[in-house]
């Protein structure tokens, strides 16, 4: 990776005083002769010379005055210097939350556009602490702990191996920049629920038919819907979460899943916005590939995901699906995507996980904006 081009910040600082100084060396000027025609005392020049009090707007009025130059050039010549100041005791401060980098999947958030890309060694790790402070928005890895950490005990996690507070931090983070872009209506159950009966009918088509109608479908319901790449350590396909009482949010991760996991999936994250939305400060991350967490909340989640695809009226048919052409008629006859039936009947163990797998697609998204 190439270091990006960073701006000049040199680990010094200069005060007004600095330019005073040359001022007044030039007229010839002592500082207890300028202070008496400032009409301060000789303390206060030498502590303003120093820098160590700031200059105010009635300083800068006089220093026109005085010594010409404009109050705007004086004020701005102050602010320069506090804030390079102020950037100088931040970094003293990054030195000692260098560690809090460890926790964090550096690589990954750089691939995924989080932060931007440079090396990770000694020279650069400075500047990667305020990259991830601001990727963040804390203010210190405190404050990282106290919102991140904080959150992790409203974490419902359907792995064991959802440990990884960093990657899946980030990977939350990441949804919510997007969602902030995300301007719509307040949710709205009623319309999320006709909503979700027209996303059911669009199983049968392809990622750029279906996408634009889909991200269509969830907006106007009030409900953000955001599509992002994987951070492997995250182990997470899919959260369903409320970022304020009146937007709930939808995240999936881009693993090049097969249809019938990206359908399962997603329904699976609208259950929770529709049967948990009184627990708005659980964060449900989930990776139903996988064996269900044992919570109330994942079964049930799984089961109307299940249902709604597939209606328990029509389960005992399953196990009569032994070709590839019952499977297709069947699927039509309930309006879904040959590969969603494959992937039930897989699940249920009707058939063997290497049979029919051609009826199913591998899905590739353009990730959302």
């Amino acid at each position: 990776m190439t270091d990006l081009a960073a701006p000049f910040t040199p680990d010094w600082v200069s005060p007004p005083g600095d330019t005073i100084l040359d001022i007044i060396e030039e007229r010839g000027w002592s500082q207890a002769e300028l202070a008496q025609r400032l009409g301060f005392s000789p303390k206060h020049i030498n502590q303003l010379i120093k820098g160590k009090v700031p200059l105010s707007e009635d300083a800068a009025l006089r220093l026109e005055r005085v010594l010409g130059s404009s109050v705007g050039f004086w004020l701005a010549r102050e602010a320069r210097y506090r804030e390079r100041l102020a950037r100088l005791e931040a970094t003293e401060k990054y030195v000692g939350w260098v560690d809090w980098l460890t926790s964090l999947p550096l690589r990954e958030m750089m691939a995924a556009g989080a932060i931007a890309k440079r090396r990770v060694d000694a020279k650069t790790r400075l500047g990667l602490v305020e990259d991830c402070l601001r990727f963040f928005g804390v203010a210190s890895p405190d404050e990282w702990r106290a919102h991140y950490g904080g959150m992790q005990a409203s974490f419902r996690r359907s792995r064991e191996e959802q440990s990884d507070t960093g990657a899946i931090s980030a990977w939350l983070r990441m949804g919510e920049q997007v969602a902030e872009k995300l301007d719509g209506p307040k949710y709205d159950r009623g319309r999320f629920e006709e909503a979700l009966q027209e996303i059911r009918a669009l199983t049968v088509q392809a990622p750029e038919d279906f996408q634009p109608r889909l991200r269509e479908l969830f907006h106007k319901a009030g409900v953000a819907f955001v599509i992002l790449p994987a951070i492997p350590k995250a182990h997470v396909s899919g959260v369903a979460r409320w970022l304020n009482p009146h937007r709930p949010l939808i995240q999936l991760s881009l693993y090049g899943k097969t249809n019938d996991k990206f359908w399962f999936t997603l329904f699976h994250e609208a259950a929770h916005v529709l049967l948990h939305a009184k627990e708005k400060r659980s964060v449900f991350l989930d990776d139903p590939s996988r064996p269900a967490h044992p919570s109330e909340e994942e079964r049930e989640a799984n089961d109307w995901a299940g249902d709604f695809l597939i209606p328990p009226g029509y389960v005992n048919a399953l196990a009569n699906l032994n070709s590839k052409a019952k499977v297709r008629a069947f699927a039509q006859e309930l309006g879904i995507h040959p590969g969603i039936v494959v992937g039930r009947l897989q699940h249920d163990g009707l058939i063997d996980p290497s049979w029919m797998n051609d009826l199913r697609d591998s899905f590739r998204f353009v990730e959302t904006a």
